[in-house]
Formats: C-alpha cells, sequence, structure tokens
C-alpha cells in the first residue's frame, strides 16, 4: 500500500487547485447593472482570496439576478474555496436543478460533497459531469481522487487512465495511475506509469520512492534499492521512505544497512510499527539481541495483535537467555495464531528469518 505516504487528504490541496481554474462565464439572463458591479465586486473578492466577501457580494448579486448562472457560478466556487460546503452544497443543488445539463455545476457540487466527507453524492454528481463532459481531464481527474479516498482503485485507474489519454504530459496524473494501478495488483503496469513520471519530470517528490515500492512489490529489489536509495538522503524527512528502503535491504540480506535505514524511519515517526518491527529483526540479525528486544517490544506496544512480533521476541529472549520471558512470548504468539487462521498467525508478507 502506499496510501500511507500520500493520504488524500492531499487529493484535498488538488481538488481546491481546480477549483481556482473555474471560469465565470456570461449567463443568457443578462443581469442588472447594479447585479452587475456585485459580479464584478465578487470576482476581485475570489481573485483576493477574500472568499467571505465574495459570498457576500454574490449572494446580493442573486437577490438582484436570481436566475443568472454567473452569479450561481461565482456563489458556488466562493462557497467552496471559502470552505462553506454545505452551502456550497445547497447552491449546487439549485444550480444542477435550474440547469441540469451543466458539466461545471455537476463537477463542483461533487468537490462540495466530497469536502463534506459525503462520498456517495459526490460521485454520483462527478459522475453525472463526466457524462456531460467526457473530454473533461479535470472532471475524470477529480472523479478518479474520490475513488482513491475511498480505496475503488480499479475504478480510479478507469479514469485516469482517461486523463492521461487527454493530457499526456503531466507527471503527477501518471503517478496517481501509477498508484491505483499498484493498489489493484497491477504492479508492471504501475512500473511504466511512475517511469513515464520520471522522464516527464526527473526531479519528481518521491518519484523514485513509488517506482522503487513498485520494483520491491515484485521483487526487483535490485532496481528497488536503485530508486530508493536517490530519496533516502539526510535531507529526507519523509519516514515511509526510510521505511520501505530499509524494508527492501533486509528482504536483500542487507542487515547493517537496513537497520540505519529504520532506525531513522522511527526517529521520523515514533509510531511506526512497521518499522520496529523490521528494526527488531535487522537488529536480531546483525546480533544487537538487547536493541533487537526493544525495537520489538516497542512493535508489540503499539499494535498489541501484532503476532509475529511475539515470534521475534521470543527468539531475541532465547538468544539472551531468558527462557521464562521466551516461553511467554511464544505463548502469546500461539494464543494470537489461533485467532489468526488467515495468516497461521504471522503478518502478511512476514516470515520466520
Amino acid at each position: 500500500m502506499i496510501a500511507r505516504l500520500h493520504p488524500l487528504l492531499t487529493a484535498a490541496r488538488l481538488l481546491c487547485a481546480c477549483l481556482a481554474l473555474g471560469v465565470l462565464t456570461v449567463s443568457a439572463q443578462t443581469p442588472t447593472p447594479a447585479a452587475q458591479t456585485l459580479v464584478a465586486r465578487g470576482r476581485q473578492a475570489l481573485e483576493a482570496g477574500d472568499f467571505a466577501r465574495a459570498v457576500r457580494e454574490f449572494e446580493a448579486a442573486r437577490a438582484l439576478a436570481p436566475e443568472n448562472r454567473e452569479v450561481f457560478r461565482g456563489l458556488l466556487l466562493s462557497y467552496l474555496q471559502g470552505g462553506g460546503f454545505a452551502q456550497a452544497i445547497a447552491a449546487g443543488t439549485e444550480a444542477v436543478g435550474r440547469w441540469p445539463h451543466d458539466p461545471d455545476f455537476h463537477h463542483w457540487l461533487g468537490l462540495a460533497y466530497f469536502r463534506n466527507r459525503e462520498p456517495a453524492p459526490a460521485i454520483e454528481q462527478l459522475q453525472k459531469a463526466a457524462r456531460l463532459a467526457p473530454q473533461s481531464a479535470d472532471v475524470h481527474h477529480d472523479l478518479a481522487l474520490v475513488y482513491l479516498d475511498q480505496q475503488q482503485h480499479s475504478q480510479a485507474a478507469d479514469h485516469l487512465e482517461k486523463v492521461v489519454r487527454l493530457r499526456p504530459r503531466v507527471a503527477l496524473d501518471h503517478v496517481l495511475l501509477g498508484r491505483a494501478y499498484q493498489n489493484s495488483n497491477r504492479s508492471l503496469r504501475a512500473i511504466e506509469e511512475f517511469k513515464t513520471a520520471l522522464r516527464l519530470e526527473p526531479s519528481l517528490p518521491l518519484g523514485h520512492y513509488h517506482l522503487g515500492f513498485a520494483y520491491a512489490s515484485v521483487g526487483r529489489n535490485a532496481e528497488a534499492l536503485a530508486e530508493l536509495r536517490q530519496e533516502a538522503t539526510p535531507g529526507q524527512t519523509n519516514p515511509e521512505v526510510f521505511y520501505q528502503y530499509g524494508h527492501t535491504l533486509l528482504e536483500s540480506g542487507q542487515w547493517q544497512e537496513a537497520a540505519a535505514a529504520l532506525r531513522r524511519a522511527t526517529e521520523l515517526a515514533p509510531n511506526h510499527q512497521d518499522a520496529f518491527y523490521d528494526l527488531g529483526k535487522a537488529r536480531l540479525l546483525t546480533g544487537e539481541t538487547p536493541a533487537a528486544i526493544a525495537a520489538l517490544q516497542r512493535a508489540i506496544e503499539l499494535n498489541p495483535q501484532d503476532a509475529s512480533a511475539y515470534y521475534q521476541l521470543s527468539r531475541a529472549l532465547t538468544r539472551q537467555g531468558d527462557t521464562e520471558g521466551a516461553r511467554a512470548a511464544l505463548a502469546r504468539f500461539e494464543e494470537l495464531k489461533k485467532t489468526q487462521q488467515q495468516t497461521g498467525g504471522m503478518a502478511t508478507g512476514r516470515d520466520r528469518k
């Protein structure tokens, strides 16, 4: 999973950026001069980022021109960018009722629902926008982001494929498509998308991380390490980079290097349970038994249901000569194994090395 690295709260920033691209167009109903003045002032407020003032101007304009499409566009965008999502939903619902074939209103109403944490109506409105404007990369992009947020990766990939056909030279679009492929078990296709993203933008933030993760997921560890090493620099502050780098080093038998990377991951993220678990394994393999015990105990503290951590702890305590402690840890492992039949008590992707 890559979701830990890029929770789709990031999507909210992307969606907000899309809103800024909204164009206010002239409606069939010509507003009065007074309403036109209010619309002009509302536009200025929007451009200045004063969304509260923009709302006031457009609300006043709506009172004078209640059937003017341009007024509704400005009002809906003002509420969206100002964080008034419930009001944006109300205005957007009225707008799609008046202009049901306007894809922008369905698009923006969908975004309002998404920002209000109502994914089902968000998807419904964005699907309508996509049917009305099938060549709009922005609509397909935003619909895909909602699907990604809901862990519906195959549906997200369907729309991101359309996005990269419509605008093939945007690196971030290829990253998102790669993530959708990766999370729907299409790792080889993910690799190609991440490579394309890096060709388009060689300095793409975390681009090598994504590619390295995908290589590791199909067992191509040498290629994974070559990519991840480019991200695991002294100035890197993302713990997931060091965790994935350390995990891949550990799987490749490079235990000392793995321990260093995993230690850095735990420094950056003191609650990263997987990093402490792998750090414990690495320390055990390098013969640093007390450090292994400390890391594994922290892993158990963070997730007491992790059976594999108890198994590794029993090995470390045995090596230290603590027979009673090792027996207790192994007994706890056996207890958890009975309740975790699907993995036999071992976490997915973990072994008994």
